[in-house]
């Protein structure tokens, strides 16, 4: 069956990519091959995720750095879900993420929204155990 393997994101510096992400939000780092001119194929993920990672791609020419941090048009574009959302929470603001809120209530779940090292908007989420929502 399909699934979606990889979702590139467009950042400044694998390096620092790198960090904030294995080092703020937690991610694994799967790999970390240099290509050619100075490109590596980097790709990050959840720990125990087994079918969806993350593939830093360093921008390449002016069009992609104006990208850089505002992929989604300022829409949440992605969503780290939990099933222990006060940990990950406390040791994200401890890891200096930035939360542009309180942790909120919805119907589905526990929610709320950080900003990457570029300013993309993600969810952090726990979703209601009987799935609703």
């Amino acid at each position: 069956m399909p699934h979606l393997g990889l979702v590139t994101m467009v950042v400044r510096d694998y390096d620092e990519a790198i960090a904030f992400y294995v080092d703020a939000l937690g991610f694994e780092l799967r790999e970390d091959t240099r290509v050619d001119d100075g490109k590596r194929w980097v790709v990050v993920a959840p720990p125990g995720s087994t079918e969806t990672a993350v593939l830093l791609a360093r921008a390449s020419d002016a069009g992609q750095e104006a990208r850089v941090g505002d992929q989604t048009g300022g829409r949440v574009g992605w969503f780290l879900n939990t099933d222990a959302f006060e940990r990950d929470y406390a040791r994200m603001r401890a890891a200096g993420v930035v939360f542009e809120e309180t942790p909120r209530q919805e119907a589905y779940g526990t929610v709320a929204v950080f900003r990457d090292l570029y300013g993309n908007r993600w969810d952090l989420i726990q979703l209601h155990h009987d799935g609703a929502g």
